[in-house]
């Protein structure tokens, strides 16, 4: 089992937004020497959902160089609002700066107000994803003679006449991860041998206190998807190792009472901030195009709590995941800044970092 450090923390103002890109750089270097393999960041906009997710691919590369062992990963590349000549390239440069060890979640996006800035309805996301991506296979193939790829896909036009560069870092371009919540999804995973994304809920509901039950189904589905396409054992290995469960919050503790005050704090600030957005969104769900059919619950509810969070003693957290371990899952992407990161915010999830570096990854690195 592999374990991941997920930057996901929000800014609160414009004043603080220099100090937290400072403070998840150093974040992410605490992570690579307490035994984290990955560093995951979101790609999000406007809201305040940690601002360099602007642009996480400059990030990212930044700190390929400063960390040239770790690998990278997107949780996730919203594909709706990338141009497909703008994703490939950046795929491609970033591959090259990372020598092969990058991962790249995609998705069709949540959030309509990042939508309707880039010009994309809500509604129209996974239809353009869809076609965004497939566009994107089409450029990646493309050789310099071979005739031009017509763009043609709601908001992005255009002809590409040679061919994309840089070229890929290796035979293939690099390993995108669907999120396996669709079969289509699941199916394009196994079909490349690429590692996807495992979710614990099943929409429309999005939270709940059973989420390996789901993690069990959606995990189930794939593996025997993978197994199917008729890939080589590396192949199929490689992919199961990066197999991806999520946590939007791990706290760790040295007791699991500690850990429950501390997480129930990180919690309040970070329902504090979804509600101040809260005005902007119901803006941009102002017409039928833009609204949501889901709903997440409150982060303070047991719901929330059951199917988001990761949090208790190391002992506890190693006992919680062991099923998860022996079911499969190979990579686990912990939030470790999650919410407003303020420097008690800091100090706590650098000490999540800590025990998990002390005890929780030593006992499950080798399952």
């Amino acid at each position: 089992m592999r374990f991941s450090v997920f930057l996901n923390a929000r800014s609160m103002s414009p004043a603080e937004d220099g100090r937290l890109i400072t403070d998840l750089i150093g974040h992410a270097e605490h992570a690579a020497a307490q035994g984290f393999e990955a560093v995951f960041m979101p790609d999000h906009h406007f809201n305040g959902y940690m601002p360099v997710a602007s642009d996480s691919f400059i990030l990212a590369g930044y700190l390929a160089a400063r960390l040239p062992d770790m690998h990278f990963g997107f949780s996730v590349v919203s594909v709706p609002l990338h141009h497909p000549v703008r994703f490939t390239e950046r795929v491609n440069v970033l591959d090259h700066l990372t020598k092969g060890k990058l991962l790249v979640g995609v998705g069709s996006g949540t959030t309509p107000e990042e939508m309707i800035g880039f010009n994309v309805n809500y509604k129209d996301a996974g239809t353009l994803a869809e076609r965004n991506l497939a566009l994107a296979e089409e450029l990646w193939a493309k050789r310099m003679d071979d005739p031009a790829v017509t763009i043609d896909n709601g908001p992005y036009q255009g002809r590409v006449l040679q061919r994309i560069t840089p070229s890929s870092y290796g035979e293939q371009h690099a390993r995108l991860m669907p999120v396996a919540m669709k079969e289509s999804s699941a199916r394009r995973a196994a079909k490349h041998g690429w590692p996807a994304f495992i979710p614990a809920f099943t929409p429309p509901k999005i939270g709940g206190t059973e989420p390996f039950t789901h993690v069990k189904k959606y995990f189930d589905i794939y593996k025997g998807l993978l197994l199917e396409a008729g890939h080589s054992e590396a192949v199929i290995r490689d992919a199961l190792s990066w197999t991806t469960h999520t946590y939007q919050l791990v706290h760790v503790a040295e007791t699991d009472e500690q850990a429950r005050d501390e997480m129930m704090t990180i919690l309040r600030s970070y329902q504090d901030a979804i509600e101040r957005e809260a005005e902007f969104n119901a803006r941009a769900e102002s017409d039928e195009a833009n609204t949501k059919t889901d709903r997440t619950p409150n982060a303070l509810t047991e719901d929330w709590i059951g199917t988001w969070c990761l949090h208790g003693s190391p002992e506890t957290v190693i006992e919680h995941l062991k099923p998860y371990a022996e079911l499969g899952i190979g990579n686990v992407l912990c939030g470790t800044t999650t919410g407003p990161l303020t420097e008690e915010r800091l100090r706590l999830g650098n000490q999540t970092l800590d025990l998990m570096g002390r005890k929780v990854i030593p006992a499950l690195k080798g399952a």
